[in-house]
């Protein structure tokens, strides 16, 4: 039976997201971090129990924090969510779907602002990642979190910081912080592997550094990475699915663990959207990081129901 007209467009709103931020810059994420939290059950699940939190010196430097309603140990896992924006755009608070999505799971999940082009361009972002990573180590205990127990995570730009902060451990070394403090990392339709820099984001984001090869995550694969879960859209335009796979060759050649999940007929914004409460039947994103997570963790792959 065909779908009606008005089915169908509720079904592609992911792509008319993505088609929205990547093209015009616009950020639907706002609104549908506002449908999340108005869907039934967010609210039994998780709570966010800081706001604006500051890490650093800019005005930026802020981070919320979420964690689950009813938690079942003193102390939690911890993830760090990087957002995505093609390092131009994004806010941290359109960004409470995705940390309630992982607290309602167990996590004490975090979502920091850094700072965006043209303020800064590559590294500054890293720094800020890094810096950010820093507080969580010393203070998610205050929350609850685990600081033995932290992973990180992203979506596309985000996923860029996240896989960078994994993989190339000079940005924990500046801030005082062992490879060891992350475990673990969901990378989510990530671009990993995209110099030269032929598309406007790239060239105003990493352009005028002098190795181009050196910013690319790639090239930072090593055989004792945390293990990393790339989760990708088929039908990504974007950020071309040969990203993911690109890195999970590589990371085989190292020996490295690592997982990775193409989700056929999803889009660019499909993966993060499907962090959400209305769209999260679409693609299993949210389940297949959670049991990868918790499974590296040592902790029981059978998450709370959802």
């Amino acid at each position: 039976m065909a779908r009606s007209p008005a089915r169908r467009r509720w079904s592609n709103l992911p792509r008319v997201a993505a088609e929205l931020v990547d093209r015009f810059g616009w950020s639907p994420v706002a609104l549908l971090n506002t449908i999340d939290r108005m869907t039934p059950g967010r609210g039994d699940r998780a709570r966010r129990a800081g706001a604006g939190i500051r890490f650093g010196p800019h005005a930026r430097h802020h981070l919320d924090i979420w964690v689950p309603s009813h938690p079942d140990s003193a102390k939690l896992p911890v993830i760090v969510f990087f957002y995505g924006g093609g390092w131009h755009a994004g806010e941290r608070g359109d960004y409470g779907f995705a940390a309630a999505a992982f607290a309602g799971q167990g996590f004490v999940a975090v979502v920091p602002d850094y700072r965006l082009v043209p303020e800064v361009r590559y590294p500054g972002f890293l720094e800020d990642a890094a810096l950010a990573l820093r507080w969580v180590h010393s203070h998610v205990a205050e929350y609850g979190g685990d600081p033995g127990k932290i992973t990180v995570a992203g979506h596309s730009a985000g996923a860029y910081i996240a896989a960078m902060l994994a993989l190339d451990p000079r940005w924990l070394h500046a801030v005082q912080l062992g490879p060891e403090t992350i475990r673990a990392g969901v990378l989510l339709s990530g671009p990993f592997d995209f110099a030269p820099f032929r598309e406007w984001r790239g060239r105003a984001t990493f352009g005028t550094h002098h190795d181009p090869a050196e910013t690319q995550p790639i090239n930072h694969v090593r055989s004792d990475a945390p293990p990393l879960l790339l989760q990708h859209g088929s039908s990504d335009r974007l950020v071309y699915a040969k990203n993911s796979r690109s890195l999970d060759a590589a990371l085989t050649r190292a020996g490295a663990p690592h997982e990775l999940r193409i989700y056929q007929g999803c889009d660019h914004a499909g993966t993060v959207v499907a962090l959400s409460r209305p769209f999260r039947g679409r693609f299993p994103v949210l389940a297949d990081a959670t049991r990868f997570l918790r499974s590296v963790l040592g902790l029981p792959t059978s998450p709370p129901s959802t």
